[in-house]
Formats: structure tokens, sequence, C-alpha cells
């Protein structure tokens, strides 16, 4: 997937990171889609919940921390300008959509007329990040910011043209996606049918082994991504993947059918924000690079809240 989708953005004249943050960030949020779904018809969204903001926790705790612990990330300053606070107001709306009980309402779901509030952000996201594709497309020329600097940046590397034709890299793209979809959806079938035989709560295994299974096509993404040189790429598909989570997934999930929101699951709400805020943090700090150390952080910070919502949730 990654070296289709590189090749027909060089082929077309589009950046790496823009690529990333449609292409395969839709790509590799497709299995939380799909689960979420079933979750809705099957009336389970305690599922569906712990599902969207713990894949949102996973992307950053663990794909983005490992990859700046195995190579430091640069970020570029479209995301710094437009997606990272685009990211940060979505995963805010999300969250403030959750306190329906403490605004008058019976208790907190995300209702149909959320679901459809989401969707509209996600349309908006969408417009302004298509039309940016589609004016690099055309000029094939980096806009620059007030300040002059190139928002995107895409390195010239004679050793990997464009090989084959347009019809190869589309082909390929989608053979790699179709092969991250399957293989998460039978890990999470695996993942969930282990849980449930050992009677684990539906949201523990949202929150732990479906948002696990379904954040591997971003963790496989990003390894790929890492191996041929294109953090950029990596970067972009995990912020596009948490926008898509909280935007198109959470908004299709609860237009399908309201999402009750688990006892205490707006802890996991404002923890989805705080790692969102850290990520954010650490992108602004430093020269706009991801170092180890704050891979490290990210990474510490995700764990040790998992593993005591895991055994809070168990034992209440």
């Amino acid at each position: 997937m990654v070296r289709g989708a590189s090749s027909l953005a060089r082929r077309l004249g589009i950046s790496n990171l823009i690529i990333g943050l449609t292409v395969v960030a839709f790509g590799t949020s497709a299995p939380e889609l799909a689960v979420n779904i079933g979750a809705a018809l099957n009336n389970a969204g305690s599922l569906a919940f712990g599902n969207i903001f713990g894949s949102n926790m996973a992307n950053i705790g663990l794909i983005i921390a490992l990859v700046a612990i195995l190579q430091p990330i640069p970020i570029q300053n479209i995301l710094i300008h437009r997606e990272l606070p685009m990211l940060i107001l979505a995963t805010a709306a999300a969250l403030v959509m959750a306190f329906d009980s403490e605004l008058g309402g019976e208790r907190n779901a995300y209702m149909r007329t959320d679901g459809i509030v989401l969707l509209f952000f996600f349309v908006i996201f969408l417009y302004y990040t298509i039309s940016d594709l589609l004016h690099r497309g055309q000029t094939g020329a980096e806009r620059a910011d007030n300040d002059g600097a190139p928002l995107i940046e895409i390195p010239e590397d004679e050793d990997h043209k464009p090989g084959g034709g347009l019809g190869r890299d589309i082909l390929l793209t989608l053979l790699g996606l179709v092969g991250l979809v399957g293989g998460a959806k039978l890990t999470v079938e695996g993942a969930v049918g282990l849980a449930y035989a050992f009677a684990v709560p539906e949201v523990v295994i949202g929150l732990t082994m479906v948002s696990l299974g379904t954040s591997l096509p971003e963790l496989a993404a990003a390894m790929s991504c890492l191996r041929h040189g294109k953090a950029d790429m990596a970067v972009g598909s995990v912020i596009g993947s948490n926008i898509f989570n909280t935007l198109l997934v959470a908004g299709v999930t609860a237009t399908v059918h309201p999402m009750m929101i688990p006892p205490s699951g707006t802890v996991d709400l404002v923890a989805t924000c705080v790692m969102s805020l850290l990520f954010a943090l650490t992108a602004y700090t430093r020269g706009n690079v991801i170092i180890r150390a704050e891979g490290v952080l990210l990474m510490v910070v995700y764990v040790t809240y998992l593993v005591w919502r895991t055994i809070y949730y168990a034992t209440s």
C-alpha cells in the first residue's frame, strides 16, 4: 500500500503527506468503521465507544511513540498549522457532546444529531484537505505560509521514480488496503472471541483488544513508511486516521444507532484529549521534531493508562 500510494503521489505531483492524510488514513480506519457499524447494529455501544477512542490513544501512544523511538520524526508545517489543530478540535467536540447528563439529558450518549454534526465536521475536513490536494496536484508547486516556508516539502529522490503504469500504482494501493483490512478483521475476531470466553467487560474489549487490533493497519503502514524513509506519510496517516475515527467512524456509528457512553467513559474521552494534547506539544517543541525521549513519554503514558483502566473496569 505504501509503495503504491507513494508512487501514485509522485506521479500526480502530490505530497506523500497529503496521500497519508487521505488514502492511507481512510484505508487504515476502515477496520474501525466496519467493526463499529457491526457493533451499532448489534446494540453494542460500549464496544464501539471503546474501539474509537481506544484506537485513537493507541495510534498516538503506540504507533507515533514507536516511530519516534526508532527514528525522530520531523513534523511538517501543514500538520502544525492545520491538521493538529483540527485533531484537537475534533477530539474536544467529541468530549463536549458526551456530557449529556450534565446538560439535562437522561444519560451520556452520542445521539443521531451528534452523529450528523460530527459528519458535517468531517465533510469540512475533507473539503479543505482535497482542495489542498487538487491545488498542489495542478501546480506541482508548494504553497508557502505567511513566513514564506513551504507547508509541505517533497524531497527529490532520483532513485525512487514512479515505476510501471498508473494502473499498477492503484492496484498496489488497493491490494495493500484489502490485505490490511482483512488481517485486522481476523485479528479482531480472534481477540473478541477470547475476551468473551473469559467474560471480560465489553468496554474493556473495545479499549484494548479491539482498538489494538483495528490499529494494526496504522502500525503496519507506519512501519512500512519508516522502512521506505517516509516518516511524513506515517505521521499524516495517524493524524488523518484519528480525525477519521473521531468524525467519520463516530459520526456514522451514532447515526446508525445512538452510541451509549459506558459508565466513567468520559474519563476515557478526557484521556484521549490529553494524549492528543501531549502529541501536539511534542510536535510543537524542539524545532517541530518528536524526539526519542518524547516517544518514550507517549508510550509510558499510554501503557500506564491502559493498565489502570483495564484493572478499574475489571474490578468495578
